[in-house]
């Protein structure tokens, strides 16, 4: 049962749009407002508490207070209390299941259990708000009754589950040729190369650099034969520059948002001062939508958005950064901490400007956190109009709703098996949310990558739907094929192109059928103590547990099998297999290959042949490991 109790007068945020007619709304009629609103749960010593996306620590949720405001912070740490995105969704599980939905654009913190408290505590910042609260058969069930409000989750194409190669310092078509020849030669498969910045004309929007990208058409084009697709990035921030037309157009029909006084606010992002679009505004998002025309027509076909937090170096009222500072300060976190620096700047500017949302002027600040998620909307919306097929979108910042329009990416993370850990913490987290496609920046994004840690972390990231390795300017360069022994590597992304029908297949299902794709153990074993507890192991798809390695130095670890299932050995040629019994067993995983678990009872079917792309893969041509069973494999082409 859902029921929504609606407070003061809330932002529709489009987060919930399927099944209103079995919802119970409730209007709360008081004399007066208070200016922020708390609501508290109770919890039981055995209870759980899974959810809210995009946020820090594990996945059972205890200890920790975070707060929903999205927050460009390249430096990850567990005790950060906000992300790039607002994902307000929890459940609390245990003798009884309550979910909750705390329906808002404003600031909200959620104190969970600090200090043994045995409450939740949820603060919004705000006395307009809607709050859902679910009631079901446990945390899944609970689960698949929100993601059936919200709405099915973004489908991309095949290509998109490819594995991607991207770093902040591909210059020109030489650079990008350079890295697709070098995998090839390799023999490593690769989909598509993301071009950062410095692929744009002085980093403007839906602008290319003719001189390092000549005859883009054509290059794109060519690329494509080859089974490589490129995807560029585009910023939130348009630059302020009279004569280029989507300037003109923007600031002519008033599409960005103001500041004090009523005219365009203005605020210093790579390109210098650029505009915000007014993404409240549904004339807004469709003109910036119709904008990717102009990179479509070259013939690209997938785009990831950044900086939509929107992320503010300074602004016209505020202290003056140089981008040479905001490089160093990201590159040297200890530098960042003596600086004048941004982040303080941001959070003063977002008091600074306004949008026009449903005909009234408001405050970002009092709904910034859903700014984000109207871009990946505007781009979406837009896409799929200009395009005659499935396009990949996936995005920073985000809000739940947006999930119905592309993907996101887990931001600017550092090479560590922390952040990995968190990589596999995230993941069930952000598809309670609805971001079935999602993933991290494999290797990390900031620091140095060691030849360890990328081969433990593609073992992990070769199932989930975004697989990509990314990383920063004035890092160590971790493509694959610039380590010691690359054959190894090569023989971790070829499981990911194996077992490509099946994650395929899962994904569509979960998304068309409104359900999860990666699972806690809990959600899948409820009355498996040992399995709620356990926070290093998940569910892939139906038929699929993977226990990865997430710990540095580490070449066996403990594996807990809920019940009998077949571990499958994968080598980079064969998949053997071996029958186990329910309990735990120690299981030695060396660096090179890949190890996971077929449930009992299921089968999975399998690539029978390597590929370099999935433009030469037929999805049909499998076979059959695991159980003797019949398999049910669904594929929406």
């Amino acid at each position: 049962m859902i029921t929504c109790r609606i407070y003061g007068t809330p932002v529709e945020t489009g987060a919930v749009v399927d099944g209103l007619d079995d919802i119970v709304f409730e209007t709360v009629s008081e004399e007066s407002q208070p200016e922020s609103r708390r609501f508290c749960y109770s919890l039981l010593d055995n209870d759980i508490v899974y959810g809210l996306g995009e946020t820090m620590g594990g996945i059972n949720k205890r200890k920790k207070s975070y707060v929903s405001y999205n927050t460009d912070d390249p430096h990850h740490r567990q005790s950060m209390p906000s992300m790039y995105g607002t994902h307000n969704f929890f459940v609390i599980d245990g003798e009884k299941s309550l979910g909750v939905f705390v329906d808002t654009p404003a600031r909200v913190t959620f104190d969970v259990d600090i200090n043994h408290s045995g409450v939740v505590s949820v603060l919004v910042e705000s006395p307009n708000v809607k709050l859902y609260t679910i009631t079901g058969e446990g945390a899944y069930d609970i689960t698949k009754q929100f993601l059936n409000i919200i709405g099915q989750s973004f489908l991309p194409p095949l290509w998109a589950f490819g594995y991607g190669q991207s770093r902040w310092g591909y210059k020109n078509s030489k650079d990008i040729d350079k890295v697709v020849e070098s995998y090839r030669n390799a023999k490593i498969p690769l989909d598509y190369v993301c071009l950062d910045i410095d692929y744009m004309d002085r980093y403007i929007d839906f602008t290319v650099n003719k001189k390092r990208f000549p005859n883009v058409k054509e290059y794109v084009s060519q690329k494509k034969n080859e089974g490589i697709h490129l995807v560029p990035i585009i910023d939130a921030g348009v630059k302020v520059e009279p004569g280029n037309e989507t300037y003109d157009i923007g600031v002519q029909n008033g599409y960005f948002a103001t500041n004090e006084e009523g005219k365009p606010f203005s605020a210093a992002v790579w390109p210098g001062m650029t505009h915000f679009p007014d993404f409240f505004q549904q004339a807004a998002r469709e003109w910036f939508g119709n904008e990717y025309h102009k990179l479509t027509e070259l013939g690209f076909e997938g785009f990831w958005n950044d900086m939509n937090e929107p992320s503010i170096f300074y602004s016209e009222y505020s202290t003056k950064q140089s981008k040479l500072d905001q490089v160093l300060n990201f590159l040297i976190p200890s530098r960042a901490e003596k600086q004048e620096g941004s982040k303080n700047n941001a959070y003063d500017d977002y008091h600074r400007f306004y949008h026009m949302v449903d005909g009234k002027r408001m405050n970002h600040h009092d709904v910034h956190n859903l700014f984000g998620g109207l871009m990946i909307r505007a781009t979406g919306e837009g896409l799929s109009k200009l395009l005659p097929k499935r396009y990949l979108l996936f995005a920073r910042s985000s809000y739940i709703g947006a999930h119905r329009y592309g993907g996101i990416w887990t931001g600017d993370n550092h090479s560590s098996f922390e952040m990995l850990r968190q990589n596999l913490w995230h993941m069930p987290a952000l598809n309670m949310c609805g971001f079935l496609y999602s993933g991290a920046d494999t290797g990390g994004f900031g620091g140095n990558c060691t030849r360890e840690l990328m081969l433990r972390w593609l073992a992990f990231s070769a199932f989930t739907p975004l697989m990509r390795n990314h990383s920063a300017l004035g890092t160590k360069k971790q493509e694959c094929y610039r380590f010691e022994r690359p054959e190894d590597f090569k023989k971790i992304i070829a499981l990911r192109y194996r077992l490509l029908p099946y994650i395929y297949s899962e994904f569509m299902k979960a998304a068309l059928h409104k359900d999860m794709y990666m699972k806690p153990l809990g959600f899948v074993y409820p009355s498996d103590e040992t399995a709620r507890r356990c926070d290093n192991q998940l569910i892939v798809g139906e038929g699929i547990m993977i226990a990865p390695i997430v710990e540095e130095g580490a070449t066996s670890r403990q594996v807990y099998l809920p019940e009998e299932m077949i571990m499958v050995r994968f080598d980079g040629e064969n998949f053997s297999e071996k029958k186990y019994s329910a309990g735990n067993i120690e299981v030695k995983i060396p660096l090179n290959e890949v190890v996971f678990f077929i449930r009992k009872d299921h089968a999975i079917c399998v690539s029978k042949h390597l590929v370099q792309s999935t433009k030469d893969m037929d999805l049909w041509d499998v076979k059959k490991i695991g159980y003797d069973t019949t398999y049910d494999q669904y594929v929406d082409l």
